[in-house]
């Protein structure tokens, strides 16, 4: 099991990033950190800088051919950033266009909203996103995990760091069918 993480250089919630790679790692799964710019990206633990972490690719030299899956962080400032990026949101896109699962929890829906690819779909997430998922296509649903197979793959939600344990068990077993 290959998975990207797409994070943008600045803002990513650490437990969101931590939490799943290690979920990828015990599975016994080869994760990868991908970013819109080289060097390392900083983590946060809400508004608090955390730890720095290095990039493994950028989007630029990435491939969706190379993944078996995507695991999108949360963090408010780390979708922000990513779906202001024509080349991260075209990397998202593609696992679509591909048919291969995607996870994303907390705020990463803003990415998914930018690549157009909630349309038809059923999700959650933090709920200071519902009504842009709504005003997306989307069906917004207040769980601790939706999977939806709605689509060309599955799409895989969560809310928050308290749903890690179960958004970690979902997104490890769709990625490792």
């Amino acid at each position: 099991m290959r998975v990207a993480f797409l994070v943008a250089p600045l803002g990513t919630e650490q437990v969101e990033l931590t939490g799943p790679w290690q979920a990828v790692t015990d599975a016994g799964g080869t994760p990868k950190l991908v970013s819109t710019s080289a060097g390392k990206v900083q983590a946060f633990h809400h508004l608090d800088r955390a730890d720095s972490f290095p990039v493994d690719l950028t989007v630029g030299e990435a491939s969706e051919a190379r993944f078996d899956g995507l695991v999108l962080p949360g963090g408010v400032a780390n979708p922000d950033a990513l779906r202001l990026d024509a080349e991260a949101v075209a990397f998202v896109a593609s696992f679509f266009t591909a048919g291969k699962p995607v996870a994303a929890i907390c705020h990463a829906p803003w990415t998914l909203i930018e690549a157009d690819v909630v349309r038809g779909r059923t999700l959650t997430s933090w709920p200071s996103l519902r009504t842009d998922i709504r005003n997306a296509g989307g069906t917004w649903v207040d769980e601790r995990v939706s999977i939806c197979t709605a689509g060309p793959n599955t799409l895989i939600t969560s809310r928050k760091p308290g749903d890690l344990k179960a958004f970690n068990g979902a997104f490890v077993e769709e990625f490792s069918a």
